[in-house]
């Protein structure tokens, strides 16, 4: 017969039945209904202050306003949390915007300035923003065009100049931007003017 570890059988070889029987009386008493009776009346006991807490300022934790703790200690969940909690902080004086000299200009007048890679950077990573559309306007300019087929931007290459099939159809060297890989790639393509966004 295989012996079990102490406390997990019935009676151990010091108690009696009795003495068992005593403590299962003695459990439902503290964590039954009556137990819960208990809870519910408020009565000052350790099971309640367990359950229901303690006042920490009786404990010598200073939560005014002015107090360190509040401005360190973002929530007791944040480990937790599912949303995200912002502790107090203060810019410093450096970076604050009145400090900046001389104050950044407008995003349209400096976008200018930006190469073709962070142009592309902004589109495909700010969608539905300004900032995408202030991207595109740019690279419009410098000569790219949307194609809305196959969703990337194109430009024609300098050096080959395209042979007209058709009206609206045209066959040359392009040179395509490919988002996942983030390179240039030339090749010959058949471009249809109505497939390219201008």
């Amino acid at each position: 017969m295989s012996s079990l570890p102490p406390g997990l059988g019935t009676t151990t070889q010091d108690e009696s039945p009795d003495v068992t029987t005593d403590i299962k009386s003695q459990d439902s008493k503290n964590y039954g209904m009556s137990g819960l009776s208990s809870f519910l009346k408020m009565e000052q006991n350790d099971h309640n202050m367990f359950a229901i807490g303690s006042d920490v300022i009786n404990y010598g934790l200073d939560l005014s306003e002015d107090s360190q703790v509040l401005k360190n200690l973002a929530s007791p969940w944040v480990e937790t949390s599912r949303s995200e909690v912002e502790p107090y902080f203060s810019l410093p004086s450096s970076i604050q915007p009145d400090n900046i000299i001389p104050p950044p200009g407008p995003c349209d007048l400096k976008i200018q300035s930006f190469s073709d890679e962070t142009l592309f950077y902004i589109f495909y990573m700010k969608p539905r923003d300004t900032l995408q559309e202030y991207a595109a306007r740019e690279l419009v300019s410098r000569n790219w065009r949307y194609h809305k087929d196959i969703q990337v931007w194109l430009t024609k290459d300098s050096q080959v100049e395209p042979v007209l099939i058709s009206p609206d159809v045209e066959r040359g060297v392009y040179i395509f931007f490919d988002p996942h890989n983030w390179t240039k790639i030339k090749k010959e393509f058949v471009l249809h003017y109505s497939s390219v966004q201008a």
